[in-house]
């Protein structure tokens, strides 16, 4: 060993060069403590060994770590809408929960009118306690063993300082209350709650409808992307997705399958099946799928899924979103129900029906050749059975006649003719087509193939849901947006029940409202800012004021991924929505002008018989006078007669009785104050009734009082009848 050589224990050694150190001690674990060192180069190594540091040291080749080799890897997607919930809706737990029961009334109510079938749905959200979520799985309830484990534990001193606060609340509430200040009532102390404490609950959905194959089910609700509404129509769906993302939102919140009950008319079995969903191989498992007896004969579905919700923070938004739809489907019968273990949280509302008539069904249509692209033209060549090309283009189209086929075809250029079979067509050749789509001119495609709610419907659900003072209802043509159809309706109220002072603004698309998003909407822009209210006798800020616009199309141009609204940047939409609002507004502004000449009638009724005693007082005075002053000045008459005569003689012989009549009155004391006043008010009243009589002569409007009269729903095997339909009645003829 080396002079400058310090030896601390049998393993260690330090090596110090110039060194001033205090050395204490080295522990049981072989650690020198060092107090007070001032060095240059020190090293401890174990065994003995040492190497200053001013010894050159041997360079350790470290290798490179190789980028892992990239592997070419694909998803499911039922996996990727897993990954990407957000775009469905299923943003969070509440969010979830209100998607879901959107889902299924959409569902159910498409089922039923698929069918014409006036449809009765039943929606219940069961609130589950979390020791029955854990039975349902089979997981044991478990105490907690290490409070201070969880992230809602308190410590002592997070206690002792929420405790004190509380004091000095309560202290100062004590002194407020002594001095004769108004008290506030103390906020509730707020518990914390662990990130782990979810809310679970089973949504349960039963309608009247077309019911499910029972050998389609498997597929229907669990895989992603399948489904029997695609293709070019009017379709309340944003995503074809339904109640599948309930079911991937239950398998990753809960784990527990989804339940479905169904069966089709004149079927004497009830499909039942409980599956889940494979995320990634995007198929169904099964778990059970068996038929069961049908002795009531009953034909829908019942759609039953546990999933993680909140419905504390999304109750009213569930709520309003029945409202809505009771609103845009006053045909429809709703019974919602939410069920909790505390009776007090219970809530039961049922939306009754106010008529039987329906919308149409919407029709599956042709594409318009200015709304395709190149995939699309290659798709309908692929599929098309025609075998030529001018077959194609008028059966794969609309507005596409024979003779303006042949032209667009001569327009194409020598290498086509209209013989030319229409698989032999090239990729080039595609791509010329599609130019000529985008630059030749086309009738615009009809709204037949839409089914808007009808001005019947939107008035009918308004008046049902709102109880406004007054409504009115429009219904436009349809217009084209890229070409593809569309209609805009819209229905503006005034007063009713629970509408808030201002803009209430309701919005549909393709019959289903919209909840979210509403700034950004072309609907709350117009209604805000392109619409000048006091034009039309109403204040935008102290009227109760209901905006409701409804658009359907074969495709809804929404905004943003969440499909929640619809851009105020499309110019013909814009036009369409501002223009149906201000149609409403006409109307309401003739019956608002009329309400006021009606007020201003009643007002000045009113004026006129407060004031009728007093004007009948100060008349009898005056007659009185004018008759105890005709004795006295019977002379003086007597001389002047001739002239009196004479200036009598100027007015109409009606005028002359009257005159003779009223003084003999006066003579006699046959005049008196009731007398007068009597004669006042009936004056008053005559005014009144020719008055009215003349307003309802213009009107239209009968003397009777008017009552909102509602359409019976009635089975066509009962009784024969016809519909003749009007914007704002149905008259229905029975024979």
């Amino acid at each position: 060993m080396c002079n400058n050589c310090l030896t601390l224990s049998p393993t260690y050694t330090v090596h110090f060069h110039h060194i001033s150190i205090l050395v204490s001690h080295p522990p049981s674990n072989g650690y020198a403590g060092f107090l007070g060192a001032n060095f240059i180069g020190l090293r401890m190594e174990p065994g003995g060994s040492s190497k200053s540091q001013t010894e050159p040291k041997k360079r350790q080749s470290k290798t490179p770590r190789r980028p892992k080799d990239s592997v070419l890897e694909q998803k499911s997607p039922a996996e990727f809408f897993a990954e990407n919930k957000n775009i469905a809706g299923f943003d969070n737990p509440g969010k979830c929960l209100y998607t879901t029961v959107r889902e299924l009334v959409e569902n159910s109510l498409d089922s039923t009118e698929s069918i014409s079938e006036l449809p009765v749905i039943e929606i219940t959200i069961e609130d589950i306690e979390k020791s029955k979520f854990n039975s349902m799985i089979g997981l044991i309830d478990r105490d907690r063993v290490d409070e201070a484990l969880y992230d809602d534990y308190e410590t002592a001193k997070a206690r002792e300082k929420r405790l004190a606060k509380e004091a000095r609340a309560q202290e100062i509430q004590a002194k407020n209350a002594s001095v004769g200040k108004k008290v506030k009532e103390p906020p509730a102390s707020k518990t914390m709650k662990s990130r782990g404490e979810a809310s679970f609950y089973k949504v349960t959905c039963k309608d009247n409808g077309k019911g499910m194959p029972h050998d389609d089910i498997p597929n229907m609700f669990g895989r992603v992307l399948s489904g029997t509404k695609y293709g070019l129509k009017q379709t309340r769906g944003k995503f074809g997705l339904g109640a599948k993302m309930a079911l991937i939102w239950s398998k990753m919140s809960t784990g527990l399958p989804i339940e479905i009950s169904s069966s089709m008319k004149s079927q004497n079995y009830i499909s039942f099946c409980r599956l889940d969903i494979d995320i990634h191989r995007n198929i169904p498992h099964v778990h059970l799928h068996e038929k069961r007896d049908n002795k009531d004969r009953w034909h829908g579905a019942e759609i039953q899924v546990v999933i993680e919700g909140n419905w504390t923070t999304y109750r009213s938004k569930i709520l309003h979103y029945m409202r809505q739809m009771a609103v845009i489907t006053p045909y429809a019968e709703f019974l919602f129900k939410f069920v909790s273990d505390a009776s007090d949280k219970n809530v039961t509302i049922r939306f009754a029906r106010r008529t039987d008539v329906m919308p149409p069904v919407p029709l599956e249509t042709k594409h318009h050749p200015s709304s395709v692209d190149l995939l699309l033209i290659k798709r309908l060549i692929e599929e098309t059975p025609k075998q030529n090309l001018l077959q194609f283009l008028q059966h794969e189209f609309v507005n596409i006649r024979k003779a303006y086929a042949e032209r667009l075809i001569g327009e194409l250029g020598p290498e086509f003719s209209p013989k030319m079979p229409i698989k032999s067509i090239t990729s080039q050749q595609i791509v010329r087509i599609h130019q000529l789509f985008r630059q030749a001119k086309f009738d615009d495609p009809s709204g037949d193939c839409l089914s808007p709610a009808g001005e019947y419907n939107l008035r009918l659900g308004i008046i049902k849901e709102l109880h406004p003072d007054m409504v009115a209802t429009y219904s436009g043509s349809a217009r084209v947006f890229e070409g593809h159809p569309f209609i805009v309706e819209a229905g503006v109220s005034v007063g009713g029940k629970d509408v808030k002072q201002g803009l209430n603004i309701f919005r549909f698309a393709n019959r289903i409202p919209l909840l979210f998003e509403q700034g950004a909407d072309v609907v709350t822009r117009t209604a805000l800012k392109r619409i000048n209210w006091s034009g039309y006798k109403i204040n935008q800020t102290q009227d109760k004021i209901g905006v409701f616009v409804s658009i359907v199309s074969t495709k809804i141009p929404f905004k943003g991924t969440g499909k929640e609204y619809i851009g105020d940047d499309i110019t013909e939409i814009a036009s369409a929505v501002k223009s149906a609002i201000q149609q409403c507004c006409i109307q309401l502004k003739t019956k608002i002008v009329k309400k006021i000449q009606a007020r201003e009638q009643q007002e000045r009724k009113r004026s006129l018989s407060m004031y009728a005693d007093n004007a009948a007082t100060a008349a009898y005075n005056v007659l009185e006078a004018m008759g105890k002053s005709q004795a006295s000045k019977k002379q003086r008459y007597e001389d002047k007669d001739a002239e009196m005569h004479k200036e009598i003689s100027t007015h109409s012989t009606v005028r002359k009785e009257m005159v003779r009549e009223l003084y003999e009155e006066i003579s006699a004391g046959a005049i008196t104050k009731e007398m007068l006043r009597e004669k006042l008010l009936q004056h008053v009243e005559q005014v009144d009734y020719e008055m009215a009589l003349e307003y309802a002569t213009h009107s239209g409007v009968s003397e009777e009082p008017r009552e909102a009269i509602f359409i019976q729903s009635l089975e066509a095997a009962e009784d024969n009848f016809m519909d003749l339909h009007s914007p704002a009645f149905v008259f229905r003829l029975f024979c």
